[in-house]
């Protein structure tokens, strides 16, 4: 298994994320807030701490929808060098960092596609990956609706939270048979991560995309389901 701390990295590895770290470490354009060394434990081993979910180790096409800055999916690509990672991102100052990490890194399993998560859905990306992976981007049950059409039948979302929120998981289970989702487990790993308080939330694709799906751009946010 690969490791789900950044310690248990081979040293390749460590160095990879390290010239990510460094280039995040002297952007001007803001795409985090966290640059120094606590970047090793906020970033990269947060971002490792879904190596638990078995499904997204195995998986060999991922999908990290509003991958800001990078994490958890440049993280992963280095981690599984056997996946394809794409990075999936409508901010386009923020693609031109993580296209500059790729190619500081030299991260050639990991791409950068500038655009909504919807609209990779609507096209080529259609039921195409095992596994998509959402931290800090929305509530559960919009990462539900933004997974489920890019998922294939049978794949998994992992959704990076906080502290647990009975109202936010009772509306996912709510919207679950709506967007073919269902809640598998929810781990905490609060010990490793970058949060004391983060939990990883996985979620099953049961059934092929319902038809209604994806809807507009924005409106799984706006208006979510459940």
């Amino acid at each position: 298994m690969s490791g789900s701390r950044s310690a248990d990295l081979a040293p390749e590895a460590r160095d990879a994320l390290r010239k990510v770290l460094d280039l995040l470490a002297v952007e001007r354009a803001s795409v985090s807030s966290v640059v120094d060394e606590r970047a090793w434990k906020v970033h990269v081993d947060d971002s490792l701490t879904g190596l638990r979910v078995r499904e997204l180790r195995d998986a060999k096409r991922i999908a990290d929808i509003g991958a800001g800055a990078g994490f958890p999916g440049l993280a992963l690509a280095v981690a599984l060098p056997e996946a394809d990672v794409d990075l999936v991102e409508s901010v386009g100052r923020k693609c031109d960092f993580m296209r500059r990490a790729i190619a500081a890194a030299g991260i050639a399993n990991a791409r950068v596609l500038e655009r909504r998560s919807e609209d990779l859905a609507a096209a080529e990306g259609r039921e195409s990956y095992d596994a998509v992976t959402a931290r800090a981007v929305g509530r559960l049950s919009t990462l539900a609706e933004l997974a489920s059409p890019l998922l294939r039948e049978g794949g998994v979302l992992v959704a990076w939270k906080g502290r647990r929120d009975a109202g936010e998981e009772e509306q996912l289970a709510r919207a679950g048979d709506a967007l073919a989702m269902r809640p598998e487990e929810i781990l905490d790993v609060g010990a490793d991560a970058g949060s004391r308080h983060r939990h990883l939330h996985a979620l099953r694709k049961l059934a092929p995309t319902p038809e209604d799906l994806p809807r507009r751009a924005g409106m799984a946010k706006k208006r979510p389901r459940g």
